[in-house]
């Protein structure tokens, strides 16, 4: 759904998914989460979206060039999961598709929230090792249209959280990865404290912007990574929070899909648990 609507989750029934994808992964219409905050004025209905099996589309082979370019001018995506299982998960734009990926029986599922769905994540696996834990992440392919190089950047989601859901890692949406000595930029929710941080990685060094507020709450926050010239910020609900500042010759280009919901179906993937929604991106 949209930024704007703050509903929380509709009451409405949903038809569960009864088959996976090849990879373990499903994308259904799922019935409210029973720890859902309080609703705090009227939702819309929810929009007519067909639960069941998410096709999985394989796509086009990329070349092995190892060139890496960067966004020749300003872009923007924005994710609201509202088209339901029946179509290819995209940006507003119809481009930019994610496809879900999944381990160990990982599934996704779409779930009501406010007038339109959001990506519900497996809940935090507790009872079987790290390594046998249910996985799933939604990826896209390489575009180097979204690397920002040294361009400002605005990237992040609506989240919604519970301390269950808390875990040393949990990533909502990146590209890159912070070690081999590439570059990233991140939003994550760490650790049992519940705070939310966003990190930018250039080489060696990792830039991180992180309030010491809970976010896991139970409430939906909007979140809100920013960087700037020589600045990274963090906003939650519109309101800044923390920074930090950068180098201004740090420039963000690598060839790692956009990704959301952990930096990949593997172990040790920093699985996010919850409910994401409005996953945005803008280069400036």
């Amino acid at each position: 759904m949209r930024l704007n609507r703050r509903s929380l989750l509709s009451p409405l029934g949903a038809v569960v998914a009864t088959a996976v994808l090849g990879a373990g992964v499903a994308i259904a219409h799922f019935s409210q989460r029973s720890d859902a905050a309080p609703r705090l004025h009227p939702v819309d209905p929810v929009p007519t979206a067909s639960g069941g099996v998410l096709t999985n589309r394989i796509f086009e082979a990329l070349d092995n060039e190892t060139k890496v370019s960067v966004a020749p001018g300003p872009i923007g995506l924005r994710y609201t999961f509202d088209g339901g299982v029946d179509q290819p998960i995209t940006d507003e734009s119809g481009a930019h598709e994610l496809r879900a990926q999944g381990q160990n029986g990982g599934t996704l599922s779409l779930v009501p929230q406010g007038s339109g769905l959001a990506v519900q994540y497996p809940a935090r696996c507790t009872e079987v090792p790290e390594p046998e834990c249910p996985r799933a992440i939604l990826e896209g392919v390489r575009d180097d249209n979204l690397n920002p190089g040294l361009r400002p950047l605005q990237y992040g989601a609506s989240i919604l959280m519970n301390h269950s859901d808390l875990a040393d890692g949990a990533n909502v949406v990146q590209k890159g990865f912070s070690v081999g000595g590439g570059s990233q930029f991140k939003l994550q929710v760490d650790h049992e404290q519940g705070h939310p941080s966003c990190v930018i990685v250039g080489h060696s060094h990792i830039y991180r912007a992180e309030p010491a507020i809970d976010v896991a709450d139970g409430v939906w926050h909007e979140v809100t990574c920013a960087r700037t010239d020589d600045r990274l910020a963090l906003s939650i609900d519109g309101v800044e929070h923390a920074s930090v500042a950068v180098p201004r010759r740090l420039s963000i280009a690598n060839t790692a899909p956009l990704r959301v919901g952990g930096k990949g179906p593997g172990k040790g993937n920093d699985q996010f648990a919850g409910q994401i929604d409005n996953v945005f991106l803008s280069i400036l």
